[in-house]
């Protein structure tokens, strides 16, 4: 049995985090327990008290950046055999959770990615923004012989190994970090395919805003290319694997 941990980085979504929270499982087959921790990344709302009214665990990151608030969400979940991370503005389903650890669960992978090439409501992906994940997950397979169809923030990863990749890009760049080093260093990476659905209030940090939309690109291309061009420790000196 395996104890799992939900890490939720959140900026202003007081309106969204307590019905989210409340709709993660309490239980999942073969998972011992379920904790939810919600890393407030410097919000001027309620995201904190109402994150804590809905039963989760909240950690205060004052510095400002995605990765800064996964990491701080990392580092929390001590305990945790897997961690899964998902948005706080309820585009993703939790009700499919079983669908993202279910090949770890089953010794099938390591690292698991909920495309939404599965099923995208119409309007909850700008074109810009298809268009940007299409573009980057060609480079993944160009780059690092990695075939992906999304670079979906909703997905579960063994803590351990985690943190084996030594992760240091505390920007939008955080997840794509992730998907480029697990390649790297040959992870058994899955994709099953989940729903994506509008925000349920308020306003995207990422295509939200032309600002949100071209600092995004500008982290995920910079990562993705500058990783396939730095040499890397093999798989034997990072992890026990």
């Amino acid at each position: 049995m395996m104890q799992l941990t939900v890490i939720i980085p959140a900026l202003n979504e007081a309106s969204n985090i307590r019905r989210l929270v409340g709709d993660i499982p309490s239980a999942l087959p073969l998972v011992s327990s379920i904790s939810v921790i919600v890393v407030d990344n410097g919000s001027t709302d309620d995201t904190d008290a109402e994150a804590l009214g809905a039963g989760a665990r909240v950690i205060h990151e004052s510095r400002r950046g995605y990765g800064y608030a996964c990491a701080a969400g990392v580092f929390a979940a001590a305990d945790a055999d897997v961690v899964v991370f998902m948005d706080g503005d309820g585009s993703f389903d939790p009700a499919e959770m079983e669908l993202i650890i279910r090949p770890i669960l089953d010794n099938r992978a390591d690292l698991v990615l909920g495309t939404r090439a599965g099923y995208t409501e119409p309007g909850a992906m700008p074109p810009h923004q298809r268009f940007g994940n299409q573009l980057v997950s060609r480079l993944m397979g160009l780059l690092y012989d990695l075939k992906v169809t999304d670079l979906g923030p909703y997905r579960a990863i063994r803590r351990d190994m985690l943190l084996s990749l030594e992760m240091c890009e505390m920007t939008f760049g955080w997840p794509t970090e992730m998907m480029v080093k697990a390649a790297r260093h040959d992870l058994r990476i899955v994709e099953v395919p989940v729903h994506y659905r509008k925000r349920w209030s308020g306003q995207s940090k990422v295509s939200g805003t032309l600002r949100g939309t071209l600092l995004a690109t500008y982290y995920i291309l910079g990562v993705t290319l500058r990783y396939a061009f730095t040499p890397t420790k093999s798989s034997n000196d990072n992890l026990n694997h």
